[in-house]
């Protein structure tokens, strides 16, 4: 599923090219797409139309695009509706232009050569990182916008959505996430927690609140209403840079560690967003179709027997919550009880 740096490149492909265009018509090609839309697509497509794109906003994963119309109010005032995606396991948010245009690397190879990273990269499959080619197979919702140009939802797996919901004031006062100053946020997004970007985050509050969660630190950093944007590939390298197994109780670790796995979890993000986040398959790409590059600066993550690039012990994998979880035995000591 993407994580904050892969919807956050999404976020800002849509900023630059989708912002100030009104919306002619919205049409549904799969109903699971507006499964969670009162009303279907009918409705959907109603309040769509004849709308003005006036901001592409993320908090943690969830992404939305604030909608103006002729006479309501502005942007800055806060909008009273949105149209929010969540891309699920394999959402993609593609743009096509009037002309069928899209940009793509024109040299993705030298571009590829300039990411910093290490030898163990040529163990990972061909398949890793790549110039995903744009594919209509599994266009569920198409947005057509007045000038021509077209906002596609494609989803293979049918887990993502998109839907449109009304706005509510943010419970701090601050912005309702990255991309807008209006102090509103969909309902749907409401119970979402600021995420490890956002400059409103009180991190010495969220330091307090993790150690007194009585739970495993992983599950902390999984918890969106604790902290939002982090999933299963950044909560593992954060922990592998702050030398912390998952499993341990946040009420033992000391203030000071808290706060330094939460140093690592920002790094890490930051990071991954400076190189369009990770591609492990075709199903996460820009707004233009191209991967993202982090997978080849991975020190954990789906690295199960490669050699730990700090110590040299064999990557371990193990179960956890139904997914997997990677980590160093030497680097990571699990406490005893």
């Amino acid at each position: 599923m993407p994580e904050l740096p892969e919807v956050e490149t999404v976020r800002a492909g849509l900023a630059g090219r989708v912002v100030g265009r009104r919306v002619a018509t919205a049409e549904v090609l799969h109903p699971r797409a507006v499964r969670r839309q009162p009303g279907g697509a009918a409705e959907l497509a109603a309040r769509v139309a004849g709308r003005t794109v006036t901001a592409a906003v993320r908090r943690g994963k969830y992404l939305w695009l604030n909608l103006g119309e002729p006479g309501g109010p502005g942007e800055q005032d806060g909008p009273q509706e949105a149209l929010v995606a969540h891309l699920g396991m394999s959402g993609q948010l593609l743009v096509q232009e009037p002309d069928g245009s899209r940009r793509h690397d024109a040299d993705a190879a030298a571009f590829l050569a300039e990411v910093p990273r290490r030898d163990l990269t040529a163990t990972l499959p061909p398949t890793l990182v790549r110039t995903v080619p744009l594919s209509t197979a599994h266009l569920r919702v198409r947005l057509v916008f007045d000038d021509g140009g077209q906002l596609w939802f494609v989803d293979q797996r049918t887990f993502g959505h998109v839907m449109v919901a009304g706005t509510v004031p943010t419970a701090d006062g601050g912005p309702g996430g990255h991309g807008s100053a209006a102090p509103v946020l969909p309902v749907p997004v409401a119970h979402i927690a600021r995420d490890l970007l956002d400059p409103v985050l009180d991190r010495a509050a969220l330091v307090r609140r993790t150690r007194a969660r009585r739970t495993e630190v992983k599950r902390a950093l999984l918890d969106q209403t604790l902290v939002s944007g982090v999933g299963n590939i950044y909560a593992d390298e954060a922990l592998w840079r702050a030398r912390l197994h998952g499993s341990r109780p946040t009420d033992r670790l000391a203030p000071a560690r808290v706060r330094e796995l939460l140093d690592a979890a920002t790094d890490v993000m930051r990071e991954a967003l400076a190189v369009g986040g990770t591609s492990f398959d075709a199903l996460y790409v820009d707004v233009e179709g191209a991967a993202g590059y982090f997978a080849r600066s991975l020190n954990a993550y789906g690295r199960e027997g490669l050699p730990c690039p700090r110590c040299g012990r064999p990557i371990r994998r193990e179960q956890f919550m139904n997914r997997s979880s990677f980590s160093c035995p030497g680097c990571q000591r699990r406490v005893r009880a």
